[in-house]
């Protein structure tokens, strides 16, 4: 390309012309030429060149003194950044655009706009933007909804002065990046009316945990500077790419946002914004429908692919032509440098309840001291432990967050800029309390905990808590035995994924049931018969946004299931199906008026003899169309059944036959798997017949040494007689094991005893079974003694 040229339209730049128009405007041009083939549409644009920025400099005088403030700048404690940058802006705003360059300008937009003034989005983009070691996001400025010669030269000229924010300045020094050596290009592009519709983000990798299966979409009404800023909680979608390709049903999960509010474009037809309360309607309401959601989907698939990288992108909808349009693309600049071989796990060593809760970003726990900070410009003086508190945060308070070893904001979303810069950081942040600056005091001692899940804990005190280091790189999966998980918690799922395992042996859905659902299923199928009036009323607030009280169930919990699956995908999930004793389920919303009271709930109404029984099979139907919805629907065909507490042959029939009834049947789909739980003594002295209408058996080694020696594994006075490792117990695991290989099914188990004992392990190795599946705290020292296990076992068949 021509050095002097001024003006490059999109058509004519590539991602190999970021010195000469900035990271941002290259990755435009580059999708609007290479992409809008595959359907992505970016709207058409131009940018300024880099030289047309070092020329304004040069012409105006301007570049030794900027170089001479940059010299003066207080790099101990950066007392005089403020001044300094207030003083770099000036010069450039009282500079003077060369004819040459303003008839260039003006001339682009002309053409652009086709001489009828089109409204623009004015867009800063640094010659240093977006590498792979940063990203200069938020640094710069942009100005949106511009119109007319003079508004597009005045917002090039800021564009230009805000290389010189405050938070740009002090970035550069972060990142030891030359400031004389980082130049400006300013991007033209036709407006997006997303004001009048949409707009978001998206990740093409699960941003926690750099998980590359799951694209997240982010999205909020209006202008995406509420979502950016934190100002409200968007909408988010989990869109599996695998399934995606085979047209499949793959978003895998929906988060309907608050989205309280909807920025807007000032009624006067200036580019200033105003905050509009959302209608409750709007509020209650998805920003996108499925087919966009895909859409969107698909485009940042082919951008991905594209790059050969995760990315980061900006969308939105214009609500005059209701098309969708990609913004922007950089690359995803924290899960690329990450490594997933080496974790480490905190967990808290002392219970207490949260003060506030919020988004929890990251999963580390750190005692700190609560500094409250109204605005980046107030006086303050940050130390070690540290933790800023405030309402909510800009690029501008980059400076103070970087020596932060916490972040809590009363607003924000997992997209916020304080969550980037969280992640960026590496320090834990809790987002969006809602009233965090109002509950802590300044001084206080507290405990931000973000390892319990995706909701962020901040606690009174400092509470003991622990890290466990799990390194994975020399830690290799035993040869013969499988190695799997034992999971629940789907927001944990994506991050365990990483760590050696052949898939889920067992996943728990109690915990979404009790944590996530939280309301009885009968209750929900007899809502109308409720007569707990406050029960009413507190699943009247869960369900809000479900016509069909049921579809809440269904939707929660194959959505949850989902997730776990995608996360292993496409090695096998064993899902069990609901385990909850009558005292468990009694608990939940509206549970007591569906269950009986009983003596001895381990031992009663519980697994399988529910699910064919009035009491609860129409709750059982909500939990089979839930998993009929994630493998016939969404395509996770790697999840199969497994059934809890299956006492007779009959009743496995019965339990089979219901399932085949709400549209779980293995003669219409051959792939669908049903294990049964070998946890009973009759499973094991049965368990030829067992073999001829289960597929398999996974061994619950709590409950068949409970009912083998007559324990109550729930009473304390005899819990010292309670004992994996009685041979009784382990005559019962040797005999299923045995007739199970006979009947060729497979055959696992899952509990404590195989990471906390190697003897165990070892017998249960040389017995043959085909998997164990371990608790993900336990599973490095439960590897280790299968491979002493396997070893030992060599040498044995060596003599």
């Amino acid at each position: 390309m021509n050095e002097k040229k001024y003006i490059y339209h999109f058509s004519e730049i590539t991602n190999k012309d970021v010195a000469i128009v900035g990271g941002k405007n290259a990755s435009l041009g580059e999708m609007f030429q290479n992409l809008q083939s595959k359907g992505v549409k970016v709207p058409d644009g131009f940018a300024t060149s880099s030289t047309a920025f070092r020329d304004f400099l040069e012409e105006n005088n301007i570049t030794t003194q900027l170089q001479d403030l940059m010299v003066m700048l207080n790099r101990e404690d950066y007392s005089n950044l403020i001044a300094l940058g207030a003083k770099a802006r000036s010069l450039i705003l009282k500079a003077n655009f060369s004819n040459e360059f303003k008839s260039a300008i003006l001339l682009a937009y002309q053409n652009l706009s086709k001489n009828n003034y089109s409204t623009v989005a004015v867009r800063s983009s640094a010659t240093l933007e977006d590498l792979p070691q940063a990203s200069f996001a938020g640094q710069h400025e942009s100005f949106l909804n511009v119109a007319g010669d003079d508004h597009v030269l005045n917002a090039v000229k800021n564009c230009f002065a805000s290389l010189y924010t405050n938070r740009a300045i002090k970035y550069r020094e972060d990142h030891g990046f030359p400031h004389d050596k980082v130049s400006i290009s300013v991007g033209i592009q036709l407006m997006v009316r997303s004001d009048m519709a949409c707009s978001g983000v998206a990740f093409t990798i699960e941003p926690e945990s750099g998980f590359s299966d799951i694209i997240q979409i982010s999205g909020v009404w209006g202008l995406g500077e509420n979502m950016v800023q934190g100002v409200v909680m968007p909408d988010e979608f989990y869109v599996f790419k695998p399934t995606l390709l085979l047209n499949k049903q793959a978003i895998v999960q929906r988060k309907l946002g608050e989205k309280s509010m909807t920025m807007v474009y000032d009624a006067s037809g200036s580019a200033d914004t105003v905050n509009l309360p959302t209608s409750n309607d709007k509020k209650n309401k998805f920003v996108l429908i499925d087919d966009e959601i895909n859409q969107l989907a698909k485009w940042c698939i082919e951008i991905e692919k594209h790059y050969n990288k995760p990315m980061d992108i900006e969308w939105a909808k214009d609500g005059i032509s209701n098309q969708l349009y990609i913004l922007q693309a950089r690359p995803e600049t924290f899960h690329s440098k990450s490594s997933h071989l080496k974790f480490i796990e905190y967990s808290l060593t002392e219970k207490s309840d949260a003060i506030i809760t919020g988004s929890g970003i990251g999963s580390k726990i750190v005692h700190g001291i609560v500094r409250k900070i109204n605005s980046p410009n107030d006086p303050f003086i940050l130390k070690v432990n540290d933790i800023v508190v405030t309402d909510i945060t800009s690029p501008d308070w980059d400076p103070i967050l970087k020596k932060s070893s916490g972040i809590i904001t009363n607003k924000g979303g997992r997209t916020s800029h304080a969550s980037i810069v969280a992640r960026e950081l590496g320090v834990p942040a809790v987002v969006g309390t809602g009233d965090g600056t109002e509950v802590l005091n300044e001084g206080d001692c507290i405990t931000i905990s973000c390892a319990e899940g995706k909701i962020g804990k901040v606690y009174k005190g400092h509470l003991s808590f622990q890290k466990k280091e799990l390194d994975f790189s020399s830690n290799k999966k035993p040869q013969l035995t499988e190695v799997m998980l034992i999971v629940g918690d789907p927001e944990k799922a994506f991050v365990q994924s990483f760590y050696p395992n052949d898939g889920v042996g067992l996943m728990r859905i109690e915990f979404i049931i009790t944590h996530l659902i939280q309301v009885h299923p009968m209750a929900l199928v007899n809502y109308e018969k409720l007569s707990d009036v406050s029960v009413k009323n507190k699943i009247d607030l869960l369900t809000a946004h479900f016509e069909d009280k049921k579809k809440y169930f269904v939707d929660k919990l194959s959505e949850s299931i989902a997730v776990i699956a995608a996360a292993f995908y496409p090695k096998d999930v064993i899902v069990r199906m609901s385990d909850l004793k009558t005292n468990e389920y009694a608990n939940l919303l509206g549970g007591a008026q569906f269950e009986p009271k009983e003596e001895n709930p381990m031992i009663g109404f519980r697994g399988a003899s529910r699910y064919y029984n009035d009491l609860y099979k129409e709750g059982f139907k909500l939990e089979c169309e839930a998993i009929k919805r994630v493998r016939d629907d969404m395509g996770l065909f790697n999840v199969k059944v497994m059934i809890p507490f299956c006492r007779t042959i009959d009743e496995g029939k019965k339990v089979l036959k219901v399932m085949k009834d709400f549209g779980l049947d293995r003669e219409k789909d051959e792939s669908l798997e049903i294990y049964v739980m070998a946890e009973i003594p009759s499973n094991v002295i049965l368990a030829d017949e067992f073999a001829e209408i289960f597929d398999g058996f996974s061994i619950g080694s709590n409950d068949l040494t409970q009912l083998t020696l007559g324990i109550d594994r729930d009473s304390a006075i005899v819990s010292h007689l309670f004992d994996e490792n009685n041979e009784a117990p382990k005559e019962m695991i040797r005999s299923i094991i045995t007739k199970a290989k006979r009947a060729g099914v497979k055959i696992g188990i899952c509990g404590q005893a195989a990471s906390d004992f190697p003897d165990f392990t070892q017998f249960l190795v040389k017995c043959g079974i085909d998997s164990i599946s371990f608790n993900p705290d336990a599973l490095m020292n439960g590897m280790e003694n299968i491979r002493k296990a396997e070893a030992s076992l060599k040498q044995i068949s060596v003599y």
